[in-house]
């Protein structure tokens, strides 16, 4: 499986903030602002260790919904998301 995913969702994520649709969740989270993008992460992080406590299952589920709501605040904050990878370059040192 190809990381482009990760680019896709991302391009996705900043069309529904330039581009706002109203049946769009995104677009809906990212118009609440920064407050309520940061409780959805807080709510997955939650959901992601109940899920890992209580073996594998719902794991990667509620691994990829907190990687979508870090990608929300990414764009939210406009931080590419080459970023990332950047930083870890870094760290690689």
């Amino acid at each position: 499986m190809s990381w482009s995913i990760f680019d896709e969702i991302y391009k996705v994520i900043e069309d529904r903030r330039d581009n706002p649709r109203s049946e769009s969740y995104t677009s809906k989270l990212i118009a609440d602002g920064l407050e309520a993008i940061l409780s959805k992460i807080d709510e997955e992080a939650e959901e992601l260790k109940e899920a890992a406590r209580n073996g594998e299952h719902g794991l990667i589920h509620e691994a990829a919904d907190l990687i979508f709501h870090i990608m929300v605040l990414l764009v939210y904050k406009k931080v590419p998301l080459n970023a990332i990878p950047l930083e870890f370059m870094k760290r690689k040192r």
